[in-house]
This record gives C-alpha cells, sequence and structure tokens, in this order.
C-alpha cells in the first residue's frame, strides 16, 4: 500500500498541510488547560448549584477521561475510513462542544458538553498523529515532530494567556477560544484532497493485510511504546498537577509562583523541542528519548534538594527541557513500529497512554506525596526516569559495540 506524500519537499514553514498539523496538534494543551482561569469565577457564577465546587473542578478534567475511553476506537476508525476526512470532524466538533460553555445553562450541560469535547480530542489526536506518519519521512518527520513540541509549548501561553483577559470579563467569555480552530478547516481541505487522489488512499484496511505473527509484532511494540508513554507522562504530570500544592506547602504564593514554574518548564522545553531534529539525527531517536529522560531525571533531583527558587525555576525548566525530547521521541517510535495501514490503530494506542498518564497522576501519586512527602517522591521519579533511560541507552550502546567488532573483523579480513 503507498504512502501519501508530501507535496514536493517545500520547507515546513511553506507548507499549508505541515502549518495545519501543527496547529492541530495544539489543541491538545488547549482542550484543558485553557479554562482554568475562568474556574473560580465560573464556580461563583452558580451559587445555587451544591455541587458548584466539584463540578468546575472537575470541568479540565474530564476531556481526558473521554479521550482515554474513545481513542482506540478512533484510531481503528482511522484506519477503516481514512485520516482527513475524521481529522476534520473532529476539528469541527471541537469546536461545537468546546464553545458550548459559552451558552449552556447549566453546569451540569457544560460538563456533558467538555466530555463531548474529549471525544473530538480522540478523533483529532489519532488522525493527526497518523496524517505526520503518512506525510513525512525521515529527517523531515524528526523536524516536523520536533516543531509540534514546540508550538504545544508556546501555544499554552496564548491560549492560557487569551483565556486569563477574557475571564476578567465574564467566566463564559474564555469557551469562545475553542472556536478558533474552524480556521484550520479551509488549509484541511487541500488534505482531504490529496488523500482523495491518492491512487492507493490509505484505508480502509484490506482484509488480511497482516499475519497473525506481523500483527503480534506490531501490537506487542505498539503497547509497550504506549506503557513507556503513559509511566512517563505520569512522572511528568508531577509537575502541573503538584507543583501548586507544593509551592502552598513551602509558603509560597501557589498562584504566581505556579506560572512562573510552568512558565520556566514550556519555554524551555519550546526552545529544546526545535533542537529535537538534530540530536535525534545525531544519536539516533532511542538515545534522543534516552536523553530527555536524563534530565527529566536531573529536574525532579534539584527539585528534590530544597524548596528555594534559586532551585525550583532551574529544576521545572530542567523537566521542561527532557520532555522536550521525551514527547516527539515516543511519537517517532510509535510512527517507527507502525505498519503504514495501522498507524491511526498505533497513535489511538499512544493517545490512550498519554491521557491515562495524566488521569492516573494524582489519582496514584497524590496519597504516596501525603504519606512521604514531595522530596521523597521526586526523587522516586529521578530513579525511575534513570531506569527507562539506561533501558534506552543498552540498546544503543549494544549496537554499537557490534558495530565496532564487525568493522573489525572485517579489518582482519
Amino acid at each position: 500500500m503507498s504512502e501519501l506524500k508530501a507535496a514536493g519537499e517545500r520547507p515546513l514553514w511553506l507548507d499549508s498541510v505541515a502549518i495545519a498539523l501543527l496547529l492541530t496538534a495544539t489543541l491538545k494543551i488547549m482542550a484543558n488547560a485553557t479554562i482554568s482561569p475562568a474556574l473560580p469565577s465560573l464556580q461563583a457564577a452558580f451559587p445555587d448549584n451544591p455541587n458548584a465546587a466539584y463540578l468546575t473542578r472537575f470541568l479540565v478534567s474530564a476531556p481526558s477521561l473521554t479521550v482515554v475511553l474513545v481513542a482506540p476506537f478512533a484510531g481503528l476508525a482511522t484506519d477503516r475510513y481514512g485520516r482527513g476526512r475524521l481529522l476534520v470532524a473532529g476539528i469541527a466538533l471541537f469546536a461545537v462542544s468546546g464553545s458550548a460553555g459559552a451558552y449552556l445553562p447549566g453546569l451540569s450541560s457544560i460538563l456533558f458538553s467538555r466530555f463531548a469535547l474529549g471525544f473530538a480530542v480522540a478523533l483529532v489526536m489519532t488522525a493527526q498523529v497518523a496524517l505526520v506518519g503518512d506525510l513525512f519521512f525521515g529527517p523531515r518527520r524528526g523536524t516536523f515532530l520536533g516543531w509540534q513540541t514546540a508550538a504545544i509549548n508556546f501555544s499554552g501561553f496564548l491560549y492560557i494567556g487569551a483565556a486569563g483577559l477574557l475571564a476578567g470579563v465574564s467566566p463564559r467569555l474564555p469557551f469562545l477560544v475553542y472556536a478558533l480552530p474552524v480556521l484550520l478547516l479551509p488549509l484541511l481541505v487541500t488534505l482531504v484532497r490529496r488523500e482523495d487522489s491518492s491512487p492507493e488512499p490509505i484505508g480502509p484496511v484490506a482484509d488480511g493485510a497482516d499475519t497473525g505473527a506481523d500483527r503480534k509484532r506490531w501490537l506487542v511494540a505498539s503497547l509497550a511504546v504506549g506503557a513507556l508513554a503513559m509511566a512517563t507522562v505520569m512522572l511528568f504530570f508531577l509537575m502541573p498537577s503538584q507543583l501548586p500544592f507544593y509551592l502552598h506547602e513551602n509558603g509560597f504564593d501557589a498562584a504566581k509562583g505556579t506560572a512562573a514554574g510552568l512558565g520556566a518548564l514550556t519555554l524551555t522545553g519550546g526552545a529544546f523541542a526545535l533542537a529535537f531534529k538534530r540530536v535525534s539525527a545525531r544519536l539516533g531517536v532511542f538515545a534522543a528519548y534516552g536523553l530527555g529522560l536524563v534530565l527529566m531525571s536531573a529536574g525532579f533531583l534539584v527539585l528534590a534538594i530544597k524548596p528555594v527558587w534559586l532551585l525550583i525555576l532551574p529544576g521545572a525548566a530542567l523537566v521542561g527541557a527532557g520532555y522536550a525530547f521525551v514527547q516527539p521521541g515516543f511519537l517517532m517510535l510509535a510512527l517507527q513500529v507502525a505498519p503504514p495501514e495501522r498507524r491511526g490503530t498505533v497513535s489511538g494506542i499512544v493517545t490512550t497512554s498519554m491521557f491515562l498518564g495524566q488521569v492516573v497522576s494524582p489519582l496514584l501519586l497524590t496519597p504516596v506525596i501525603q504519606s512521604l512527602g514531595f522530596a521523597m517522591v521526586y526523587r522516586a521519579a529521578a530513579v525511575t526516569l534513570t531506569l527507562f533511560a539506561a533501558g534506552c541507552f543498552v540498546p544503543v550502546l549494544l549496537r554499537r559495540i557490534r558495530q565496532k567488532e564487525t568493522a573489525e573483523r572485517g579489518m582482519e579480513v
């Protein structure tokens, strides 16, 4: 089965489809965090609802729960019915369901719209990752994924900043930010046409396209990448989910401190992500992933030393720098193990794993923090990430040793 080819080899910044896919990737961060500045005012807007405090907090995580449940099926549908159409459908649903909070009458109906938003995110993320595999190859794919991680980091500032300004006027206005993705639809028309005009379009998948042995091989590899992604995201999520409580416990202004800490994390992450292609091309994807894990480990070790700003900001920056290599790294690994006709399925597995890591992180780690304290958990996270990194570096070292031995034998002959 042939693959969709990128139009020529134009620079990514001149390719309208590449730009649309980059912007589409930023919807992941828009989905959860955008309404955060409006939550206190939104809770106050429903004084007659006895569950307002609980429901408003749950609005942030509700889309992630739906993504975890829906993404595997969205991946299968992406392989069967085509990436472009499902991406367009997902973006349309994202705009409608995300902006619904601006006019729905009650918190329960707004919560329902947030679950629908998660359905849209599942469609968008699985189709988008599969399309990256279809359209970009070799170093160009690494470049795109590095740019994508940078775009996600930098867009968080824009989305949350715009929502913060709108929340100062009305707690309902930040929901209108979710309508912005409709501007991407004209750019994606080209993508759908390109997919339709391909002589052997991706999907539907032919019956018997892979044998039982082939299926077991790529499925096991995909599940392994998904498990690694889930564990890494779970530890990374210690930053956005637990940093406010860490700062509050140690006498800092949690709101301003969290903004500073996550600002250092996202800005550093965005800058380092731009170097991912160069690092992965030089060292290989496994080694680049391992390097990211080492940087994250160093960040958590710094945070565990002492709660002072001289260490908090560098620690957060190191975690962000490491995750800037880790996130495109496991997407590259997923696309490498996925057969072309199964990229949607594999992207569904990885998308589920990433969002499951976000959901599981506070549930599993909060009791441990309450029992052992932040410093101990940060040290344990550093040790775990170091072990993951060793697992990445060992095969690289073994391969280089074998290559060296083969070269020496060749010289002897």
